[in-house]
């Protein structure tokens, strides 16, 4: 057991390296584009070109049942304004309100459904339009092609009196982006740059939903998940409330990408390792494999005392935090040639030079949809060990490009070492 303990060499204060990273993310500046030049009077309004629209009509639906034709009608203020035609309006209703009315409904039963909805109904259409709009114009032209690409503010708040600015950036942003095609988060853009005398309509493929809770929030009741849960709860002994992992997961401030491996993931990995430091201390590789098997059968393993030496809070601390990027990259936003990253283990002191994770992701058609989406991905460690992200078997939804408040979870099938053994 000697042998795994000393393995992992990873020295550093870990609550000051993540204050000083939320400080710096606290202070990353929200995308600032140059004022277009305003078109002739005589241009529609937003409201005018959607309502011209016929494919738009659910869409203008909800915008008038939702009472907010002023963030259209204004000419003194621009917008941007991401709309989905009503196939795609049809499909996110039906998914929100799926025993009320199916998405085969005629476009007249769903034009009916939205005009007589009740309050609750009109709260949430309330929200997903202005999670929908950023309140300045901008144009395909003044969206980068990055990694990870810039937030981008919405006119969607739900506390306005509680909630500060930066926490409004992270909290209400959404994330165009050019990379790999056009994107708002992980939605295909399906065509740009219709411009109005006061502002820009994209249309999106279906209606971009906000991001709703807290990364710890998916990590703390999740069914597959209780190996990562453990991991971190051992990570943060003896440290600060407001310096634990626990605490960072579950707050504003961090836009983190957390590639999370699940239980059985956890479970090979830890028997490999513990098996390989039992064979180092002269165990034969039969027992120790079988003792090993045991060992990592349950997640308890990060409090068994046999493996106090071994999995400290310090070295499980170590490699949670290879598992975190410090911005938010969406599954479409990943590099389709492999390309390196830094973690967060590279704020620790002596491995800013750290080789970071190497990302890819390749795109394929999908039988159901007019456009490619992401259909495989991995990450690799330093010691070239590739972890598969589980990919949605159902696009937009499950598994891979889960969006939280602080950041979004990726689940992978690995889990992955920072160091050599």
């Amino acid at each position: 057991m000697k042998y795994l303990a000393n393995s992992i060499k990873i020295s550093f204060l870990f609550s000051v390296i993540i204050l000083m990273f939320v400080l710096v993310s606290c202070n990353k500046q929200v995308e600032q584009f140059s004022e277009n030049t305003s078109l002739p009077s005589s241009a529609l309004r937003l409201d005018q070109l959607i309502n011209d629209n016929p494919d738009d009509s659910l869409y203008y639906r909800m915008i008038l049942t939702a009472g907010l034709t002023s963030y259209l009608t204004n000419p003194a203020q621009h917008y941007t304004l991401f709309v989905t035609n009503n196939a795609g309006v049809k499909n996110t209703i039906a998914a929100i309100f799926p025993s009320e009315i199916n998405s085969n409904a005629s476009d007249s039963e769903f034009s009916n459904f939205i005009s007589t909805s009740d309050s609750s109904k009109i709260i949430k259409y309330r929200k997903l339009i202005q999670y929908n709009i950023i309140p300045q114009e901008v144009r395909s032209t003044d969206i980068n092609d990055l990694f990870s690409n810039y937030v981008y503010p919405s006119v969607y708040n739900p506390t306005p009196d509680s909630i500060t600015l930066i926490g409004s950036i992270y909290r209400l942003a959404n994330y165009p982006t050019t990379r790999n095609g056009g994107w708002l988060n992980n939605i295909p853009i399906t065509s740009w740059d219709q411009i109005a005398s006061n502002g820009v309509i994209h249309h999106t493929a279906s209606i971009v939903v906000p991001s709703q809770g807290y990364l710890w929030d998916r990590i703390d009741t999740s069914r597959d998940l209780k190996y990562l849960k453990a991991a971190i709860l051992k990570a943060d002994e003896n440290v600060p409330p407001d310096s634990t992992l626990r605490y960072y997961l579950s707050t504003f401030g961090p836009d983190f990408t957390v590639f999370a491996p699940t239980d059985s993931a956890f479970t090979a990995s830890l028997t490999l390792l513990i098996a390989q430091g039992l064979i180092a201390q002269g165990f034969p590789q039969q027992l120790a494999v079988v003792t090993a098997t045991g060992l990592a059968s349950t997640p308890t393993v990060f409090s068994n005392p046999l493996l106090s030496g071994i999995l400290t809070p310090q070295n499980v601390k170590g490699i949670l935090v290879y598992h975190i990027l410090e911005n938010r990259a969406f599954t479409n936003n990943f590099p389709t040639v492999e390309t390196a990253y830094p973690t967060l283990f590279n704020l620790a002191p002596g491995f800013e030079n750290h080789a970071g994770l190497k990302i890819n992701c390749n795109f394929g058609a999908d039988p159901v949809l007019p456009y490619q989406i992401v259909t495989s991905a991995t990450v690799t460690d330093v010691l070239n060990n590739s972890a598969n992200l589980i990919i949605n078997s159902q696009p937009f939804s499950g598994t891979s490009d889960q969006t939280y408040n602080n950041g979004i979870l990726h689940k992978i099938d690995k889990v992955l070492l920072p160091l050599s053994f």
